[in-house]
């Protein structure tokens, strides 16, 4: 009896042990030992589940000892730890199995196993190691098919982004969607950006009307449910100095030039005793400053409940100029507030809001007269300041343009502030299971005021000696306003079929309107000839002549759109769009386009008689093809408004007023983008590495081409008119994209991850129907014809691309007289060769040099652009440096003034000074020679390697710092364009101002500063 009552006690006991529940609570961390927050945490045999707080932790109750909890997250391995206590740590690893991952892609989302389209993406902590200050430089090399130039290094100049090459003369930059409604890329605060999306092909149709150049869509980032307030700040100083410095001729060796000029020419000469002007002034090294401050704050606060999530942050950015002191800055203010709340099982609520300030002052850039133009050309021999102290004044023997720098950055007086708010409300609603009604409405509104002060000045003895001379002094002010809104309406419907058919369904409309205006007035005679009574309430000069603009728009678009996307076991994938768009820019007979688009995919490595390979872990073959459409021109083209000016005689009176301006064209209409692209995705080595790549055609039809030369008669050269803009033309880019990236656990300690990525692109014009196949642009010189154009090939003819230089080409120099004798007569180009000068090539042999010689002699687009990509991870050191490279990007000299007396680089020094001496330098002489013509002496291959972003970061032990409240400390130093390799001469090869026909030609490009920074990251 005894033993069955103790046999019994035991069994009871044993059962219990069994069936014990603990409350179990535990840290979940990242690969480097820190808190991850947002991780799921399930109890694998029932629905109870939790997530990590923002310090990583959390607390599971009544779990049975021996059960299994599971650990998931976005971009980790899922782990499983069976519970045998109350404590657990799991520590999880980085999955480069990254497939399921969800891609945004308009409208909706894929997982990135089943995107078809070229879609590529940047994250967050991309931006973190970049620090761009502007989001488009964190495309640069980290994007296949991207290309970002910069107009200027100076603070918040623009940049201009192309995604697969330069397609038209006209507007060629993507749309940036920002959270599902069109915003703009250059506002943002970069530390707001969850990930950036770029939609390369076809796939950016269900954009229809603005997808032609593109989209990229931005997701800010948002609080994660169930998790505590955090609360991040992020912070950087630095400063900053030129990158690069001109070797330019310092006074002595100015003088002698001027000297041997001077004979070459037959005149005396006028430094006939140089022994005592040494170097002289340096200008390059009176205009840059160095330790020029950049300062950078952020600042997020983020969190959720079971229900709501938010995200709260502000920044603030102070950069100032490397060029001009305090008359030359940057600073941006910015503000944002997300927030999503579900209502109910049916309801989602979703709103972001940011708020922008920004103040810049700018100088005068990237022209002939620009302060860095000036810089370049005043020689070394006049000294910034007179005996009066006053600014040395510049003689016109240099050219009307030229003065002193130093002078035009003292006299240089303006102010621009802008506020913009921004934003969108959205709600989703779940009508039935697997069906879903978004709704969103996306905003912006901005207002902007200028004012720009002319003191008067001379700047030579006489007025109009020189361009910048100032008369009467004079106040422009200005205020714009601009707005926007877009209503999205569209309907998801997701279902599952027979277990192995999936499908979703995508059918919405889109509503967008834009409006604003804007007023510039000027007042004349300012009271003390000064900035701080430039006001034009406070000016009381009258002017002959209109002294105030205003204009007023108007314009809208309503759009329907409808996708379809089947995949059949996850193998096959098919994707169709339709787009239907009406704009206000087109006349009543072409207001509405159709815009379709296919995309297609198989996933290869799901087939069974592919196997379970060892070395390829997934592959998947994909292509696309649409029609996308463009209509970014100026409004009603297709109407003669009354926008020019002309004058009348009424009552023997002549009396300012009105006439027509642009030539109207009824039959204006849309642009099309025909995208086609095929490529593969592939998992190779157990996932280490990742290889993409794809071959595109892009075939842009119809072109809007502005100001097509037409008959006189129309009165098209009056002020304020134009000629009319025409589709009339065709361009193709076809191109390969190949990108590679490798990622290696070597222990717990050490992680390494690469990246490369290589785009070659081949540009060519295919059409131009204006009449004369030809249309110019850019500039040369002084009064010389346009250096650059797109042209349509004759037949037989090599098709050029958009934007060639059109010059002559050289054959060396002429090294003695009877090489002169020899060679075709050069008179045509403005005078006799003489041995020394350049040797002009007779391209279509007819025996005489002419403008029927001038050929193709340069292309400002690159062949090809990369990137190279290093991260490495040990212990709690961080390390990372980003590169970009371009090759075969050809640039114009012409920053220097091509005037005897002006200054130059010190290649001359290598000039030909007789027989054999040069074949590269013409000789120098103040004689008339044709030396000066537009020729490929002046264009020089601007391939490059910059070394964009090297950073070195130590995040402090997590288990010290959590002692003071802290989950993560980390300090970081590192140094932003660091170095840039290039046989170019010029400031910087890679910037452009951004025109189609005109770019890549050099006035001075303002360079990018090298900046160097110490940053803190705190996370509490």
């Amino acid at each position: 009896m005894k033993s069955k009552l103790l046999l019994t006690v035991l069994m009871l006991f044993t059962s219990y042990a069994f069936s014990q529940s603990l409350d179990v609570s535990g840290t979940v961390l990242d690969g480097s030992g820190l808190s991850l927050p947002g991780v799921n945490v399930k109890v694998k045999t029932s629905s109870q589940s939790t997530t990590t707080d923002f310090d990583g932790s959390f607390k599971l109750s009544g779990v049975p000892k021996g059960t299994t909890i599971v650990f998931s997250y976005i971009g980790f391995q899922t782990q499983e730890v069976v519970v045998s206590g109350t404590k657990i740590t799991v520590k999880m690893s980085d999955d480069a199995r990254s497939l399921d991952e969800v891609v945004v892609i308009g409208y909706g989302t894929q997982k990135k196993r089943e995107v078809t389209g070229a879609v590529s993406t940047v994250d967050s902590k991309t931006l973190d190691l970049l620090k761009p200050i502007k989001v488009e430089q964190a495309l640069q090399g980290t994007v296949s098919g991207v290309n970002v130039t910069t107009q200027s290094g100076a603070p918040g100049a623009g940049l201009d982004i192309r995604i697969r090459g330069v397609a038209t003369n006209g507007q060629n930059g993507p749309t940036a969607i920002i959270d599902g409604y069109v915003g703009e890329l250059g506002l943002l605060n970069p530390n707001d950006i969850e990930t950036i999306t770029v939609l390369k092909d076809a796939q950016a149709a269900i954009y229809g009307t603005i997808g032609a150049n593109g989209i990229i869509l931005i997701t800010t980032k948002m609080g994660k449910k169930n998790t505590k307030t955090k609360v991040s700040f992020n912070s950087y100083t630095g400063f900053q100095e030129t990158s690069r410095k001109l070797p330019t001729l310092n006074a002595t060796e100015y003088a002698l030039l001027l000297n041997e000029s001077y004979a070459n020419g037959g005149q005396a000469l006028p430094y006939p005793n140089v022994s005592g002007l040494g170097k002289g002034t340096n200008w390059q090294d009176e205009i840059f400053k160095k330790g020029v401050p950049i300062i950078n704050n952020d600042l997020t606060i983020s969190g959720g409940s079971e229900k709501i999530t938010y995200s709260i942050s502000g920044s603030h950015l102070d950069q100032e100029g490397i060029v001009g002191g305090d008359k030359s800055g940057f600073l941006r203010n910015t503000a944002r507030i997300g927030l999503t709340a579900d209502l109910s099982d049916k309801f989602k609520l979703k709103t972001n809001v940011i708020y922008t300030y920004f103040n810049r002052k700018t100088l005068n850039e990237n022209g002939l007269g620009s302060v860095l133009f000036n810089a370049l050309n005043v020689p070394a021999t006049f000294d910034v300041y007179d005996d009066n102290g006053d600014f040395t004044k510049i003689p016109t023997t240099l050219g009307n343009e030229i003065i002193n720098p130093l002078a035009q950055i003292d006299n240089t007086y303006n102010d621009y502030n802008y506020k913009k708010i921004n934003g969108n409300f959205g709600l989703d609603y779940k009508i039935f299971k697997g069906f879903v009604l978004s709704s969103s409405i996306g905003f912006n509104t901005s207002n902007s005021e200028s004012k720009t002060f002319a003191k008067q000045i001379l700047y030579w003895n006489n007025p109009s000696d020189k361009v910048f001379d100032v008369v009467r002094s004079s106040v422009t002010q200005g205020a714009v306003n601009d707005n926007n809104y877009s209503f999205d309406l569209f309907g998801t419907y997701t279902a599952k079929i027979a277990e192995n058919h999936n499908v979703v369904g995508t059918v919405g409309t889109t509503i967008f309107k834009e409006w604003g205006n804007g007023l510039t007035g000027t007042g004349f005679d300012v009271p003390n000839n000064s900035w701080e009574y430039a006001d034009i309430s406070l000016t009381k000069g009258l002017s002959n002549t209109l002294n105030n603009t205003s204009y007023v728009y108007d314009q809208r678009r309503l759009s329907y759109f409808g996708r379809v996307q089947y995949d059949y076991k996850g193998k096959y994938l098919l994707s169709a769009m339709l787009r239907r768009d009406s704009s206000t820019k087109f006349g009543p007979g072409n207001k509405v386009a159709y815009f379709p688009s296919f995309t297609g995919g198989w996933v290869i490595s799901d087939e069974g008689f592919f196997g379970e390979s060892k070395t390829v872990n997934f592959l998947k073959f994909r292509a696309s093809y649409g029609t996308l459409g463009n209509d970014q021109i100026p409004n009603y083209g297709y109407l003669g408004l009354l926008t020019g000016e002309a004058t009348y005689v009424f009552d023997k009176t002549l009396v300012n007023g009105t006439a027509t301006g642009q030539v109207p064209n009824p039959d204006l209409k849309w642009e099309e983008a025909k995208k086609f692209d095929v490529g593969f995705d592939m998992r190779l080595f157990n996932d280490r590495f990742s290889v993409v790549a794809d071959y595109f055609i892009d075939t842009r039809k119809d072109l809007l081409i502005p100001n097509i030369p037409v008959s006189g008669i129309t009165g098209t050269g009056a002020p304020g008119a134009s000629s009319p803009t025409l589709n009339a033309g065709t361009v193709r880019n076809s191109g390969l994209e190949f990108a590679v990236d490798y990622k290696a656990k070597f222990s717990d300690n050490f992680n390494m991850s690469v990246g490369y990525n290589v785009t070659f692109i081949k540009n060519e014009v295919l059409e131009v129907n204006n009449g004369t196949r030809v249309v110019e642009g850019g500039a040369f010189g002084v009064g010389q014809p346009f250096p650059a154009r797109m042209e349509e090939a004759l037949p037989g003819q090599k098709k050029m691309p958009i934007g060639y230089f059109y010059g002559y080409k050289t054959d060396g120099i002429f090294q003695n007289q009877a090489e002169v004798d020899a060679h075709p007569s050069q008179l045509a180009l403005g005078a006799d060769a003489k041995p020394g000068d350049l040797r002009f090539v007779d391209v279509n042999g007819d025996g005489v040099i002419d403008t029927k010689d001038k050929t193709n002699i340069g292309d400002p687009i690159p062949n090809a652009t990369m990137g190279f990509n290093l991260q490495l991870n040990y212990k709690n050191l961080d390390f990372a440096v980003y590169t970009f490279a371009s090759v075969g990007n050809d640039m114009v000299r012409n920053y220097e003034r091509t005037n005897p007396y002006a200054n130059r680089l010190d290649y001359v020094l290598d000039r030909w000074t007789g027989e054999g001496t040069s074949t590269t330098v013409p000789r120098v002489t103040t004689s008339a020679t044709s030396n000066n013509n537009f020729s490929d002496y002046y264009v020089e291959d601007a391939s490059y390697f910059r070394i964009q972003n090297i950073q070195l970061g130590y995040t402090l032990n997590p288990q010290i710092s959590q002692k003071a409240g802290i989950t993560k400390l980390r300090l970081y130093t590192g140094v932003n364009n660091l170095y840039t390799f290039t046989k170019y001469k010029g400031f910087d090869p890679g910037a452009s101002n951004g025109a189609p026909i005109g770019g890549g030609i050099d006035y001075g490009f303002y360079p990018i500063p090298r900046t160097y920074l110490l940053g803190l990251n705190i996370n509490f």
